[in-house]
């Protein structure tokens, strides 16, 4: 199948990170807030899963939200995950299907942590998956805008630049 038949299929629509995505599970149930650190500022449902897809020459933007989130491969090219730790390092972790011991099913972005993600294959597509815990909502979502990033960590200049909008 191509991108265009998976977004089709499932539906998906443009992601404010980038690519596209549809929300296809959000737990009932919630966890109060008095249960949360205080960096969640209210309840949150127990789980959320979205599909998300990236074409070539699209990205998911540098941003941080406060939870785990868990990416699983389902479909096309493999993808790397782009980490800025809060001590400036690099780390990237890559998921797909690959004999390559640097390619897994399954990757976690811990809560809290900058990253963005790129399509390996300058011609192909990825479809995965992202699982959040606590539940995702937008007021936990932050993407920083280039400048304030370039001046935070200035030797990931370049890999900021590809990987923001603005």
């Amino acid at each position: 199948m191509t991108a265009e038949d998976w977004i089709g299929l499932l539906e998906l629509r443009p992601h404010p990170e980038g690519g596209h995505f549809r929300e296809v599970y959000r737990s009932t149930e919630q966890i109060a807030a008095a249960c949360l650190p205080e960096r969640f500022g209210g309840p949150r449902c127990f789980s959320t899963a979205i599909y998300y897809l990236l074409r070539s020459g699209e990205f998911s933007a540098f941003h941080t939200v406060q939870q785990d989130e868990v990416w699983h491969h389902y479909d096309g090219s493999s993808l790397t995950i782009h980490i800025v730790l809060p001590t400036g390092d690099y780390r990237r972790q890559r998921i797909g299907k690959s004999n390559d011991p640097d390619v897994s099913p399954l990757a976690v972005v811990p809560g809290g942590l900058l990253f963005a993600a790129s399509v390996d294959d300058p011609a192909g597509f990825t479809l995965a998956g992202c699982t959040v815990a606590p539940g995702f909502d937008f007021a936990d979502f932050h993407m920083p805008a280039r400048a304030e990033l370039v001046a935070r960590h200035p030797h990931h200049a370049r890999l900021i630049e590809q990987y923001t909008r603005r």
